[in-house]
């Protein structure tokens, strides 16, 4: 049986990598500069980091970061390795910031080091079992959602800021008379004077029991919760009282205590919005890649993350985004898969390369200004988003599906062009 933590790392450093490796072991589990009293050989043994594998797969002469090695230049020799370190299992408290802390720690700010990158984790079966993991999760979104196949389409308040909340009931209303089945604020619309959180609530809830009323079902709205935790379970509990059916978490501003306390609380599923996330992985010798990023948030409890989306306004490039997403699919230490949440400048002509990369449709689908923006309206932009999902499971074309669909081919006109026109000037 594994009763260890295994990790995996790319390093980057001036010394040997295996040292470097040691160093690192040492600092996330028993050790200091210099042995201490009560640092025996058995406590070694039974508590300390043990490096497993050193793979060097490059040398530069540049260092990705800078290092305060003494006698280091700026240029010199430096290597970079994948490497694998385990932890006792036992160092671990069995809550998500006790996996942060370890994990990550101070091996950030070690100077023997002039790159560090957190490439994935893995925990003994026995030891995941210990974290409640997402509520709800794929099936339960879709249940609730009343989407039992195909992606659930869906859109963000715009403009995230600036709207009162009878302006936003109004907007939620039409875009639930458009057939939109999914709504969310934006990470910026958390208890703003201008909506406030409770008077929001009520707009929207009064707005989508209008809703129901007429067509019999009401779009799964994603409230922003996000605040200090006494104040979270008061908004939380404020959406329930008011039949809303999902919550919405900043999980970075939160922090990882915040969110899994939040989860034994919670009656609805948790949406999970990853901003700030670039400051974690752009530079590809810091941070982490979304592989352990989303494990965290998964062990957490959160039912619905965030991937950026392919063709997007964001750098990240459409492997890594579908790599994400097929990380929250995957059922990882026996906890229910997450619905991976497509957003950021879609508009439904990346639905066939999202399609390809996935092979799923267990995705929510967001497109604010795909829907909000288009030509022909609303309820047009959520037709055309339908259609072309429905073109690339049915593996047609988009233009060619578009000329017998108006909504679709008033999108390929009106959007088509988007990542041109961000770059251009416009007086």
């Amino acid at each position: 049986m594994n009763d260890r933590v295994d990790a995996w790392y790319l390093i980057q450093t001036p010394i040997d990598p295996r040292r470097a490796a040691e160093l690192m072991a040492s600092e996330q589990s028993i050790g200091s500069f210099k042995r201490v009293q009560g640092e025996t050989d058995d406590v070694v043994a039974r508590f300390g980091g043990r490096v497993d594998d050193v793979q060097v797969i490059a040398n530069g002469d540049e260092p990705a970061l800078d290092t305060a090695m003494p006698g280091i230049p700026a240029r010199g020799q430096y290597a970079s390795a994948r490497v694998k370190i385990s932890f006792p299992a036992e160092n671990f408290s069995n809550n998500v910031s006790s996996l942060f802390a370890i994990l990550m720690g101070n091996l950030y700010e070690l100077r023997e080091l002039s790159g560090l990158r957190l490439l994935d984790f893995e925990l003994p079966r026995e030891f995941s079992a210990q974290f409640v993991g997402p509520a709800f999760g794929v099936d339960g979104t879709r249940a609730i959602a009343k989407v039992d196949t195909g992606p659930i389409i869906g859109t963000i308040i715009k403009p995230k800021l600036g709207l009162t909340p009878p302006q936003i009931g109004a907007l939620v209303e039409q875009l639930g008379e458009a057939g939109i089945q999914f709504i969310k604020d934006d990470e910026c619309m958390t208890n703003p004077s201008s909506a406030p959180f409770f008077q929001r609530v009520d707009a929207v809830c009064d707005a989508l029991e209008r809703v129901a009323d007429r067509f019999g079902q009401k779009p799964m709205y994603a409230f922003n919760i996000s605040d200090d935790s006494d104040q979270m379970m008061r908004n939380h509990d404020h959406v329930v009282s008011r039949g809303g059916l999902c919550v919405m978490v900043s999980v970075n501003a939160c922090g990882p205590s915040a969110v899994a306390g939040f989860r034994k609380h919670s009656q609805l599923p948790i949406h999970g919005h990853r901003a700030g996330w670039g400051m974690l992985t752009r530079h590809p010798y810091l941070g982490m890649d979304f592989i352990p990023y989303q494990k965290l948030w998964r062990l957490a409890g959160v039912d619905q993350l965030h991937i950026g989306g392919l063709q997007s306004k964001f750098f990240e490039d459409d492997e890594s985004v579908a790599a994400s997403g097929r990380a929250c699919l995957n059922a990882a230490d026996g906890l229910r898969p997450m619905m991976p949440v497509i957003s950021s400048g879609q508009w439904g002509g990346q639905a066939p390369a999202t399609y390809a990369a996935l092979k799923s449709q267990d995705v929510i689908y967001l497109a604010g200004g795909g829907v909000l923006g288009h030509p022909l309206g609303p309820q047009a932009g959520v037709s055309a988003l339908k259609q072309a999902w429905q073109a690339a499971v049915d593996d047609i074309p988009l233009l060619e599906y578009a000329r017998h669909h108006p909504e679709l081919m008033a999108s390929i006109e009106t959007f088509g062009n988007l990542r041109a026109e961000r770059t251009t000037t416009h007086d």
